[in-house]
């Protein structure tokens, strides 16, 4: 069983214990607690916890604007622990990104599925996100270089495949990444890059 560092946030002490008790005995490891949203985030950005157990009514911040703020800022997944189950607050919790809900009374057998699913899900998404971001870079310095290499045949009078093969040339001979050399060449020629 994997095993992971637990932010708790519930306005009540009894719960927390409870719940870190729980949880200890699981092999997880509560780094910290909070009994309100304000703290919890400020937490949640220090420690960088695996997981952010919440419940939603507490003073101040209530655990779905803490659940939106935490998803906003990618610090962690969120389980919502609350004696609520109103439809109401379900979709509330999924609209502010949380990946995992359990009602209370709960028990043990109940928390360690959703533990594992909500940072499952969290790791799954943060892998998308990555990719998406890689191919991102990988089309805009593919746009780049093709732009550049059209610059250089234009100005040099020579076939784009020549052009190419001289970028990939002093790419290869400076020991820079293609997209710079393509870069240089726009900057020289003064050819404004592209924008997003």
């Amino acid at each position: 069983m994997n095993t992971y560092r637990v932010l708790i946030v519930d306005d009540e002490p009894v719960i927390r214990m409870d719940l870190r008790a729980m949880l200890e005995s699981m092999g997880h490891t509560v780094v910290g607690e909070a009994d309100n949203g304000e703290t919890a985030l400020a937490l949640a950005r220090t420690l960088q916890p695996d997981l952010v157990i919440v419940d939603i009514m507490m003073p101040g911040m209530d655990g779905i604007e803490l659940s939106r703020r935490l998803a906003k800022e990618r610090i962690a997944p969120v389980l919502i622990l609350t004696a609520y189950s109103e439809q109401a607050m379900i979709e509330g919790a999924d609209k502010a990104g949380v990946l995992g809900y359990l009602v209370k009374p709960f028990r043990e057998a109940d928390l360690a599925p959703a533990i594992q699913v909500a940072v499952s899900r969290y790791r799954e998404m943060r892998a998308i996100e990555a990719q998406m971001l890689n191919l991102e870079r990988e089309m805009k310095a593919r746009k780049t270089i093709g732009r550049a290499r059209r610059v250089l045949a234009q100005k040099l009078g020579i076939s784009e495949e020549e052009a190419f093969r001289r970028m990939v040339n002093t790419a290869e001979s400076t020991g820079k990444p293609l997209v710079e050399v393509a870069e240089a060449v726009l900057l020289a020629h003064q050819v404004e890059p592209e924008q997003d």
